[in-house]
C-alpha cells in the first residue's frame, strides 16, 4: 500500500470535459498522473463509486463546499477519483455541481487503485473491485498526508481533515 513519502504510481486517469479548451476535446480525455501532479499541490480523495449514498451525500459535497478554502491553503487542484468510466464521472460531476471546483477523474479499470494498493473488493455486493475510501495530500507527485478509511467508514477522509493537513503542510 502506498505510504506518506511515496511517489504516486504512474498511470492514466480519464476526465469527461464539458467545455473544449487547453488542448482538451469534448468528452473523455486521458491524463498522465505524473504530468498532472508535476509542480502542483493536489488534494486527492477516492471513493468506491459514483452516485453511491455516502459518496454523493457526504464525501463529494464536503470538498465542493470547501473548494475555495483548499485554494487559500495552497492547493492547486482537488481530485475525486473513482473506479467508474469517464461518462459516469461526467454525469456525476454535473449532478454534484463540481465545475470549476473539483476534477472528477475516472479510474475505469481500477489500474490506479491497484497501483496504490488501496483497493476494496465489493464483488459480493455486485460492484467488483473498487477503490477504498481515502484522501491524500500530494505535492509534486509525492504523498504528504494519507487518510485511509476502515471498510464501511467515513471518519478520516473528509474535506475538513484534509483541509487541516493542507493548512499545516
Amino acid at each position: 500500500m502506498i505510504q506518506v513519502g511515496d511517489k504516486l504510481p504512474a498511470g492514466t486517469l480519464q476526465e469527461f470535459i464539458e467545455v473544449e479548451g487547453e488542448g482538451c476535446s469534448l468528452g473523455p480525455n486521458a491524463f498522465a498522473v505524473e504530468k498532472l501532479t508535476a509542480g502542483k499541490t493536489i488534494a486527492l480523495f477516492a471513493l468506491p463509486g459514483a452516485f453511491t449514498p455516502t459518496c454523493s451525500a457526504k464525501h463529494v459535497p464536503g470538498f465542493v463546499a470547501k473548494a475555495e478554502e483548499f485554494k487559500a491553503a495552497g492547493v492547486d487542484e482537488i481530485w475525486c477519483v473513482s473506479v467508474n468510466d469517464a461518462f459516469v464521472m461526467g454525469a456525476w460531476a454535473r449532478d454534484q455541481k463540481t465545475q470549476g471546483k473539483l476534477r472528477m477523474l475516472a479510474d475505469g479499470s481500477a489500474d490506479f487503485a491497484k497501483a496504490t494498493g488501496l483497493t476494496l473488493d465489493l464483488t459480493a455486493r455486485g460492484m467488483g473491485l473498487r477503490s477504498n475510501r481515502y484522501s491524500m495530500l500530494v505535492k509534486d507527485g509525492v504523498v504528504k498526508a494519507l487518510n485511509v478509511e476502515a471498510p464501511g467508514k467515513f471518519e478520516v477522509s473528509d474535506a475538513d481533515t484534509l483541509l487541516a493537513q493542507a493548512r499545516n503542510a
